[in-house]
């Protein structure tokens, strides 16, 4: 079960990875065509008018699906912004149900949130709810990769909820920490 859930964790952050890549591409790509038209126009005088059409919705619907499909990667690898100040002044035990009281409640809002916007999508897909771009998508398509996410950080929340309440260290225990130590032992050495 361990692995099929890591390589869920996994898919869903390389999915992500290629949300930023189809991001950079796109505007990269709309970047080139600004540039043809702009030369056009000074050789020519005349704009050739080269567009992307809606790549400003592709680009926000990618950076809303690469959001959401990493959440629970960047859980997994302590990649989140974690306020451990007081954490880390509490005794093991209290610090023990601290951790599992943090958990449960991070579990029950994903769960909740993951709810909402399955219905949200739902409602999309049921009543054709179109992007008001110059390609009308529907919306239920960009909203999926944020359900998905959604989906795959409550199960990693829940996860790690089963972990801590088994006795176990949370996968993202010390990751974050030590990532932050290093980076200010590296400043100091500069």
């Amino acid at each position: 079960m361990r692995q099929i859930l890591n390589k869920i964790y996994t898919t869903s952050g390389w999915t992500a990875a290629f949300f930023l890549v189809a991001i950079c591409l796109t505007v990269m790509a709309q970047v080139v065509l600004n540039l043809l038209d702009r030369l056009s126009s000074l050789i020519t005088g005349e704009a050739i008018g080269l567009t992307i059409p809606s790549y400003a919705d592709f680009t926000g619907f990618f950076l809303a699906g690469a959001s959401f499909l990493a959440l629970a990667y960047t859980l997994r690898d302590g990649s989140h912004i974690r306020v451990s100040l007081v954490l880390q002044h509490l005794s093991p035990k209290l610090r023990h149900f601290v951790e599992i009281w943090c958990l449960g409640i991070a579990a029950a809002m994903a769960l909740y949130f993951t709810t909402y916007t399955g219905f949200l999508v739902h409602e999309s897909y049921i009543y054709n709810d179109l992007s008001p771009g110059m390609i009308a998508i529907p919306i239920w398509i960009p909203m999926m990769p944020v359900l998905i996410g959604l989906t795959v950080l409550s199960i990693a929340l829940i996860d790690e909820l089963v972990c801590v309440l088994s006795g176990g260290d949370p996968s993202y225990e010390g990751k974050g920490e030590n990532l932050l130590e290093q980076d200010h032992a590296d400043l100091h050495a500069e």
